[in-house]
């Protein structure tokens, strides 16, 4: 009889160490989700932020008498590489474009030359300017970079960049 207590003391033991990589993998699980969670909703917020950021400078290019000096040559219309990593307004890098600061990111434009007849749109005669806007927009570690071409009027087009 006293043989089968040290059994039954065995047996409780192996149960006790199942439940607790039980409880330990569950926990594991649940950090993990909430990492995925939270960095989800870092994105989000930097594309919110970064949309708004867009907003603001194709406002800029909307106000009447706006301009800015076409890009001195074709590689300085590209879209800029330094929005991928800028994090401060100013001038510099190889694009040459100035990043202005804004409300939860950054923007720069660049005017990339006229076109009589953007987006196949003609509803009316005469050349317009097209500018690049470019809008990155930062909260934590995470970064959203969002670029519209538009002319004196409207955007024509739209893309998030990676």
């Amino acid at each position: 009889m006293n043989a089968q207590r040290g059994v039954v003391l065995i047996v409780s033991l192996v149960f006790l160490l199942l439940l607790t990589l039980l409880a330990t993998s569950s926990m594991q699980n649940a950090t993990l989700q909430e990492k995925v969670s939270g960095s989800l909703t870092l994105r989000h917020q930097s594309f919110q932020k970064a949309e708004t950021v867009l907003r603001a400078a194709e406002a800029t290019v909307l106000e009447p008498g706006f301009f800015l000096p076409e890009c001195a040559s074709p590689t300085l219309c590209l879209p800029p590489k330094d929005a991928l990593t800028r994090s401060t307004a100013g001038s510099g890098g190889q694009s040459g474009v100035i990043w202005v600061a804004s409300p939860g990111g950054l923007f720069g434009i660049q005017h990339l030359g006229q076109t009589d007849d953007p987006a196949r749109a003609a509803e009316r005669s005469g050349f317009r300017r097209l500018y690049r806007v470019t809008a990155i927009g930062l909260q934590g570690g995470a970064r959203t970079v969002l670029e519209s071409i538009h002319t004196e009027e409207r955007r024509i087009m739209w893309r998030q960049r990676s």
